[in-house]
């Protein structure tokens, strides 16, 4: 391993709306969704629960009260339609820079805030991660606040999250130096897409 070390931080399901990802996922998952809040500087807001192992679940969509930002959105959101879906997972680091140098595609570092809450996020320019979206955002997270620690724990557990894409043993060979995580599996298929096995208040789902 190098002197960047990469650890999941959260996954994230897009949605064309917030109450319709809320209706989406709480029915099929079993869980209630709380508050997040909004995203100035991309015009976008989000729902959150708590999950075990420290991890935590966002639902994410544009803000339709917000102003639209003169740079395209993280994860790809400008171009996101259909169903609610499981788009982006985000790996924490404490070095984001650093993090940036070793992983380029990741973008480049935006300052964001909400609340209280304090992070740095790697941000391509187009909006678009590599691999189809399916290389993880990056964030680092500042002082000691972090989303898990004041969210309810929807008891939730991620079992395995799936990577799936016609390129994905490149994408595990260039995340394999800087994150070690079972619970992580790289899949040729011939669609990029993501899955996320969770044990649920409604049994063992497969989150798309």
């Amino acid at each position: 391993m190098t002197g960047v070390a990469l650890t999941l931080d959260h996954i994230a399901v897009a949605a064309e709306t917030l109450d319709a990802g809320r209706a989406h996922l709480e029915q099929a998952l079993g869980i209630t969704l709380s508050a997040g809040g909004q995203h100035a500087v991309m015009g976008t807001h989000n729902l959150l629960t708590g999950m075990e192992d420290g991890l935590y679940f966002e639902l994410i969509a544009i803000d339709p009260q917000a102003p639209k930002p003169a740079h395209p959105r993280w994860f790809d959101l400008d171009r996101f339609v259909g169903a609610p879906r499981l788009t982006n997972w985000i790996l924490r680091c404490d070095d984001l820079d650093a993090a940036l140098a070793a992983l380029p595609g990741a973008g480049a570092a935006l300052d964001v805030a909400r609340g209280d809450l304090r992070w740095r996020m790697g941000v391509p320019a187009d909006g678009v991660l590599p691999f189809d979206n399916t290389h993880p955002a990056l964030i680092e997270w500042k002082g000691a606040a972090h989303p898990v620690d004041r969210l309810p724990n929807s008891r939730m557990r991620l079992v395995e999250l799936r990577v799936m894409h016609p390129q994905a043993g490149a994408l595990r060979d260039t995340l394999a130096p800087y994150l070690d995580d079972a619970r992580i599996r790289f899949a040729e298929a011939p669609a990029p897409a993501l899955e996320a096995v969770l044990d649920t208040p409604n049994g063992r789902q497969v989150l798309r």
